[in-house]
C-alpha cells in the first residue's frame, strides 16, 4: 500500500528516459478526468488548460501522451510525493537555459535541491542522484563538476499539486474510482482530438484490433482471423531508407487488390473474417498483436502504410520507427495498427520539421518592395508631448454632462451622481465632475479620466475603457530599434503564386525609461534579430505599410513580463501578431493560415492603426 495521504505528480517520459513533471495546473486537470471516471471519456486534452500544449492530449486507458501533427506517442505516469516535499508545498526549482528561459529541474531532483535548502545547507551535491552537478545557495548557481560551468537557478512558487488521500490506487490505473452506476454517460466531447481517440477505442473494444482489410482482401485472410506476419528480416533483406520506408517487396497483404479498394472501404467497417467464429477474432487478434516482436510491427506497420500511400488515401502522419529507443516505436507502430482498425489511415513517416527560416538568399535575390520607400527604419524613443495639461487634452474629447444619469463609473464604480472614489493623487478637476466621450458616448468622472490618462503614457491619447475606441493617435512605449523589410524570392506555403516579404526587427537590450514599467533597471531582449514573414499579395503589402505605423508609433514590442519563459523585464510582443515560422506552422506561428492577415488588420485596427493612418503618418 502506498502512502495514506500524498501528492500526485503527472509527468511524461522523454527521449532522454528521464520523467518530466507536468506543470501543477495541468496536473490538477488530468487529475479531474481521473477522478471523473469513465463518464469523462478516458481522454485529457491539455490544451483546454494550457494553449501552449494545444497539440498533445493524453489516452489515461494506455497512459500515452499522443502529438497530433507529428504522431508521437509518450509514457505518462501518475507518480506519488510526499505532501511535505517541493510539490506539496508549491516550490519549483529551475535552471537557466541557454536562451535565457527557465526549466524545472525533474521532481525527483527538485525535492533534493529543496529539502537541502530547507535545512540550510550552504550547498548540494547531486552527484548521489546521477548528475555532475552542484548547487550553490549562496549564489543561486549551477556548477558543472567536469567543466565548471555555471548557470543561474531559481526558486519560485506555483501552485501546489492535487492531493489525495486514504487508500492509493497503483500508479497508471484508471478510472482511479468507479463512478456511481446509475449515473449516466456524460456527453462525448466532440473535439478532433476526442473524436480520434474515441474511435480508436470504439473500434478495440469491437474486437477490431487488426489492420482495416477492404472486402477483396479478407479472403486472404487465415480462418483464425490472425495476420500472418513475416519472419525478421534476416542478413539480405532490404533496409529502411530516410522516410522510414522499406524498398523492396512486402508480401503481407495483396497490394493490388487493396489499392483499388482501399479508399471506398467504409471507415469503422467491421473486418472480421466471415471464417471466424463469433467473438473469437477480436481476442485472438489483441493476443497475436501482444505476441509481435518490434520487427515484426514494423513490418506489419510499414506494409499497411504504403498501402495507403498508393491508394491515395489521406493520412495522418505517426513518427518513424527508426529510432534508437525500444519503446516509443513499438508504441508507434501500435498506434498505427489500432488507427488503421477504426479506419483512420495512417501513414508512417518522419515528423515535419520545424523551417523557421527560408533557404539562403544572395544580397543580389534581396529586392526592395514596390510602393513601400527604403528597406529599413530605425525608432529612438520618442519625448511626450509637452505645454498641455491633462484637463487640457481630455477637454478635446469629452463634453461635459449637467445632469449625469443613476448608474456606475466604470472606473472606479461610484455612482456618476455621486463624486469619483479614486484616491490616488489628486488631479486639479472637482471629483464630482461628469463628462461624455463624443464619439463613443460612455460616461465617466472627469477626474477618473484625469487619473486614468496620468498613469498611462501621457501621449496625447486617450483609449475609451469600455469599448476601446481610441482619442487621438495612440503610441506605445518600444524601446529604440530597427526594422528591415524586403523581398526573397520563395514563397509561403498556402501562397504559391508570390513572393515574400521578409521583416527583419532589432532591439538590443538597454535601460528602461521613465515610461516602462521599471525606470533606471535593465532590459533583456531575447531572440533579436527576429525574422517574421508576409506574402507579397496586394493584403500583405497593405499589412507591410500599417505594420510600419505600428512600429514609428512604438506599438509592435513593449518592455515587460514574457508569457512563455516567465522572465521580467523584457522585450516582449505588443498584441500584434507576427508570423516568425517561413516554411512550416508547427508552433501556430507559420503558414498556411488563410485568416492571418485579416487577424492582424483588426488587432492593427484595435490600436488605432487602419488604412487612413498611412496618410496621416505621411501628414
Amino acid at each position: 500500500m502506498l502512502l495514506a495521504s500524498a501528492v500526485v505528480v503527472w509527468e511524461w517520459l522523454n527521449e532522454h528516459g528521464r520523467w518530466r513533471p507536468y506543470s501543477p495546473a495541468v496536473s490538477h486537470h488530468i487529475e479531474a478526468v481521473v477522478r471523473a471516471g469513465p463518464r469523462a471519456g478516458g481522454s485529457v486534452v491539455l490544451g483546454q488548460v494550457d494553449s501552449r500544449l494545444a497539440p498533445y492530449i493524453i489516452d489515461l486507458q494506455s497512459m500515452n501522451q499522443f502529438r497530433q501533427d507529428t504522431g508521437t506517442l509518450r509514457p505518462v505516469r501518475r507518480n506519488y510525493y510526499d505532501p511535505t516535499s517541493a510539490p506539496g508545498k508549491g516550490v519549483v526549482w529551475e535552471w537557466e537555459n541557454d536562451n535565457g528561459s527557465w526549466t524545472p529541474y525533474d521532481m525527483e531532483v527538485g525535492i533534493t535541491i529543496q529539502h537541502a535548502y530547507e535545512k540550510q545547507h550552504p550547498w548540494i551535491d547531486l552527484t548521489s542522484i546521477g548528475f555532475s552537478y552542484v548547487i550553490d545557495f549562496s549564489t543561486m548557481g549551477q556548477i558543472n563538476r567536469q567543466t565548471q560551468r555555471q548557470r543561474r537557478v531559481r526558486r519560485r512558487l506555483d501552485l501546489i499539486y492535487p492531493m489525495v488521500t486514504g487508500t492509493l490506487p497503483k500508479p497508471q490505473s484508471w478510472p482511479a474510482s468507479p463512478g456511481p452506476a446509475a449515473a449516466p454517460p456524460a456527453a462525448p466531447c466532440s473535439c478532433p482530438q476526442c473524436v480520434l481517440v474515441m474511435s480508436v477505442k470504439a473500434a478495440v473494444a469491437n474486437g477490431n484490433a487488426g489492420p482495416l482489410q477492404p472486402p477483396a482482401a479478407r479472403k486472404h485472410m487465415p480462418e483464425s482471423g490472425v495476420v500472418k506476419v513475416p519472419p525478421p528480416p534476416g542478413p539480405g533483406a532490404k533496409p529502411l531508407d530516410s522516410t522510414g520506408t522499406i524498398r523492396g517487396p512486402v508480401k503481407m497483404v495483396p497490394s493490388q487488390a487493396i489499392r483499388r479498394q482501399a479508399s471506398s472501404t467504409p471507415a469503422g467497417a467491421n473486418a472480421v473474417s466471415p471464417a471466424s467464429p463469433p467473438g473469437a477474432n477480436g481476442k485472438t487478434g489483441r493476443v497475436a498483436l501482444a505476441t509481435l516482436n518490434r520487427t515484426n510491427l514494423q513490418r506489419l506497420a510499414i506494409a499497411q502504410s504504403r498501402v495507403l500511400i498508393a491508394s491515395g488515401v489521406p493520412t495522418v502522419p505517426v513518427k518513424n520507427l527508426s529510432g534508437s529507443s525500444p519503446v516509443n516505436p513499438a508504441l508507434a507502430g501500435i498506434t498505427g495498427i489500432l488507427m488503421s482498425a477504426a479506419g483512420l489511415p495512417v501513414c508512417l513517416t518522419r515528423p515535419p520539421k520545424l523551417a523557421l527560416h527560408p533557404p539562403p538568399v544572395s544580397k543580389s535575390e534581396i529586392k526592395s518592395i514596390p510602393g513601400v520607400s527604403n528597406t529599413s527604419r530605425k525608432t529612438t524613443k520618442k519625448q511626450a508631448k509637452k505645454g498641455k495639461t491633462p484637463e487640457e487634452v481630455l477637454k478635446k474629447y469629452l463634453q461635459k454632462v449637467r445632469h449625469p444619469p443613476d448608474e456606475d463609473c466604470t472606473i472606479c464604480m461610484e455612482r456618476l451622481t455621486a463624486p469619483s472614489g479614486y484616491k490616488g493623487p489628486q488631479p486639479t478637476v472637482k471629483p464630482d465632475l461628469v463628462g461624455k466621450l463624443s464619439r463613443c458616448g460612455h460616461i465617466y468622472h472627469i477626474y477618473c479620466l484625469v487619473a486614468m490618462y496620468n498613469n498611462g503614457n501621457k501621449d496625447g491619447s486617450l483609449q475609451c475603457p469600455t469599448c476601446k475606441t481610441i482619442y487621438g493617435v495612440k503610441t506605445g512605449t518600444q524601446p529604440p530599434g530597427k526594422m528591415e523589410y524586403h523581398l526573397i524570392p520563395h514563397s509561403l506555403p498556402g501562397h504559391p503564386d508570390c513572393k515574400t516579404i521578409r521583416i527583419i526587427y532589432s532591439i538590443p537590450p538597454g535601460i528602461q525609461g521613465p515610461e516602462h514599467p521599471n525606470p533606471g533597471k535593465s532590459f533583456s531582449a531575447r531572440g533579436f534579430p527576429r525574422h517574421c514573414y508576409l506574402p507579397d499579395s496586394e493584403k500583405g503589402r497593405k499589412v507591410l505599410k500599417l505594420l510600419l505605423v505600428a512600429w514609428d508609433r512604438r506599438l509592435i514590442f513593449a518592455i515587460g513580463t514574457s508569457s512563455t519563459t516567465g522572465e521580467s523585464d523584457t522585450v516582449i510582443w505588443n498584441e500584434v501578431h507576427h508570423k516568425t515560422e517561413f516554411g512550416s506552422n508547427l508552433t501556430g506561428h507559420g503558414y498556411p493560415d488563410a485568416n492571418y492577415l485579416d487577424n492582424v488588420l483588426a488587432e492593427l485596427a484595435a490600436q488605432g492603426i487602419s488604412e487612413g493612418s498611412t496618410a496621416q503618418e505621411a501628414d
